[in-house]
């Protein structure tokens, strides 16, 4: 039995065992450090683990046929690879979307957007790679389209041309060019309508002016304006991509129709995989491999049926009876290229900085 008449220090064997204890915690913390370690290093090594998926962040009339085209790409895919991969899918007014990309809050693996100068400003904020247009074919760009009209049966207002929107109190509808690519390849094709025939820049702008007071719709996006006109049943012609025209009309049978203006501008919608969201993942594989899927016949073929004109000739030649031949101008018959086309139009003091703010409510108001 311990003498338990002395103090603990004073017992035998007491700083002994303190000195055992000491060393025991000393093993412990070093096993401790030794697990962390470990663990740190193999976790440095561990194999990608996040999901297999891709956000394409696209503008506003892209959903339908994206839905169509992710689901072929998936299957595709899972047959190429055996890698089941998702893509998501995130819709909105061009410029806008390409601004939602650049402050963070749509972390885009992918962006299929309106205008080669919404992915050139990304381009500009280091999120994509500067030759970004070199790496697909045609440029980076999948397909073309183009802006028409959209009147009421029969088209009382009897528009044929784009000197037409502005006669009387016709009441046009087209998306915002402050949002929407579909917005600003209206201003674009309106002021190219006047300049490739003869018309002056200051006989463009006379007439981009009239037809911001004939605007009886201004929403920030193509969907937007077609929900106004057609189900809403403003105005008395959508201003509108081709596609979205085609759609539009077919889901209001012996209600509207598509009206060709005898000439337009090329729109050229750009995609690219997003770098500083893709680098050191495993999603850079996905997204080259997703954007690389839009050039082949496969997928040329349903941007055919989805309204957009492929840029593969054989494929749009099987569908001219709903794409047809159209005299089409360049950006380039309006500026130096898409980047000073954004610029002169859109930038501080450009083009839409000197036309009237649309009441949206239609001439007279």
């Amino acid at each position: 039995m311990p003498d338990t008449s002395l103090p603990p220090s004073n017992r035998p064997g007491f700083w002994s065992r303190i000195a055992a204890l000491k060393i025991s915690a000393l093993n412990l913390v070093g096993v401790v450090a030794l697990v962390v370690a470990g663990a740190l290093l193999v976790a440095g090594n561990l194999p990608d683990n996040s999901p297999n998926q891709l956000l394409n962040v696209s503008y506003d009339p892209t959903r339908e046929v994206y839905a169509a085209l992710d689901k072929a790409f998936v299957e595709h895919y899972r047959k190429q690879t055996g890698v089941s991969v998702e893509v998501k899918q995130s819709h909105g007014g061009s410029g806008r979307q390409a601004r939602n990309v650049i402050d963070g809050s749509e972390r885009a693996e992918v962006v299929s957007l309106a205008l080669v100068s919404d992915v050139d400003a990304l381009s500009k904020h280091g999120l994509v790679a500067p030759d970004w247009q070199k790496r697909l074919p045609n440029g980076s760009t999948p397909y073309t389209s183009t802006v028409v009209f959209v009147v009421r049966k029969g088209n009382p207002k009897d528009v044929h041309d784009w000197p037409d929107l502005v006669k009387g109190d016709t009441g046009v509808v087209t998306p915002n060019p402050r949002t929407s690519g579909n917005g600003q390849l209206s201003v674009l094709a309106a002021w190219g309508a006047i300049t490739t025939r003869g018309g002056s820049a200051a006989d463009a702008l006379a007439y981009l002016q009239a037809l911001y007071r004939h605007i009886a719709a201004f929403a920030a996006g193509a969907r937007g304006s077609t929900t106004a006109f057609a189900e809403q049943r403003i105005g008395d012609v959508h201003v509108t991509w081709e596609n979205e025209a085609i759609r539009e009309v077919g889901a209001k049978p012996g209600e509207l129709e598509i009206v060709y203006p005898p000439v337009s501008i090329r729109a050229e919608p750009a995609v690219a995989w997003v770098d500083a969201n893709v680098a050191g993942t495993k999603a850079a594989a996905y997204a080259k491999a997703y954007l690389e899927y839009l050039f082949t016949d496969s997928a040329q073929e349903l941007f055919a049926q989805y309204g957009y004109r492929p840029t593969n000739p054989s494929v749009l030649a099987k569908h001219a009876d709903r794409l047809p031949p159209i005299s089409l101008f360049p950006v380039t018959a309006l500026a130096a290229s898409w980047s000073d086309a954004r610029e002169k139009f859109f930038g501080d003091n450009g083009v839409v900085d000197n036309l009237p703010a649309p009441s949206a409510a239609g001439p007279g108001a």
